[in-house]
């Protein structure tokens, strides 16, 4: 039941009708939305990204005009200019559908899921990217795709039977991040290391650098000026065999107190923060 990006009709929903009930969906049920293409983004600055990006805006839900401030206007104004459906939507039912317990939100967006296409990841000479193998959190990947995009990496890559990157845990995670760093979902380690032997033919010589406890050089001693592709295990049983295999480095992040690791989400943002600080000490050197 995808949005009709072409209706200029503001229409109004104040019941739980089918429509609204499709909008619960995108939250919820990980297969509809899917199959439906499209997820729905919460939040002021993920709509003020989404608004400014790429991304194909199909639907505004809105709540009256006379409870709306500034911000609110000029994000329906640019989503109908787009082309986008409008809905006056209950202020109850808004509530439900930003999955707050108190002040519905003003404005939410129903964007089209972008496709799960490796040539949507950037990879330049310095190219910094990260794959997460099977990761289980939703929470987890947002955080990652914050970190990667805050530190200047190029992209994120999902692997195998994983929490899905557009559920609306990771979006808010990701607080619109995930809006603006290319994220691609493939079905295993062997499809992103197609990806790779593509771009290493074309000049690009990536390491792969797979982070686990048991990994022989420590973080630092790792040269991350190189184009790097960051492997991070599944959260409870680390990277399958075919990651292990197919990693140039393992590396570790040595612990100083009494815990053993740290979660995926911090240990991979640590990671990426070492490989920004060599090319930021690079350049200035």
């Amino acid at each position: 039941m995808a949005s009709d990006p072409h209706s200029k009709r503001i229409q109004a929903v104040t019941t739980r009708n089918a429509t609204f009930q499709y909008w619960q969906t995108l939250l919820g049920n990980r297969t509809k939305r899917n199959r439906a293409g499209e997820m729905i983004v919460q939040g002021v600055r993920p709509i003020t990204l989404a608004l400014r990006s790429r991304l194909t805006v199909r639907t505004v839900l809105m709540t009256r005009a006379d409870s709306r401030s500034r911000w609110a206007s000029e994000a329906i104004a640019a989503a109908a200019q787009a082309g986008a459906a409008q809905f006056v939507v209950a202020a109850d039912l808004m509530l439900e559908l930003g999955e707050k317990d108190e002040d519905p939100p003003e404005v939410l967006l129903i964007v089209a899921i972008p496709p799960d296409d490796p040539s949507r990841l950037p990879a330049p000479a310095d190219a910094l990217l990260v794959a997460l193998d099977r990761p289980t959190s939703p929470g987890n990947i947002g955080s990652i795709v914050r970190s990667v995009d805050a530190l200047g990496g190029h992209g994120v890559i999902v692997t195998g039977h994983a929490a899905d990157p557009y559920d609306p845990k990771a979006l808010r995670a990701s607080t619109g991040s995930a809006i603006m760093t290319p994220t691609v979902r493939l079905p295993s380690a062997q499809a992103v290391l197609e990806w790779v032997a593509e771009i290493r033919a074309a000049g690009v010589d990536i390491q792969i650098v797979g982070t686990d406890e048991a990994g022989t050089v420590d973080v630092w001693d790792v040269d991350f000026t190189r184009p790097t592709l960051i492997v991070t295990g599944n959260e409870h049983s680390g990277m399958s065999t075919a990651w292990l295999q197919a990693c140039d480095v393992l590396t570790r992040i040595p612990m100083g107190g009494s815990a053993s690791s740290l979660n995926a989400a911090n240990a991979t943002s640590v990671i990426v923060y070492e490989a920004a600080r060599q090319r930021a000490a690079g350049r200035q050197s």
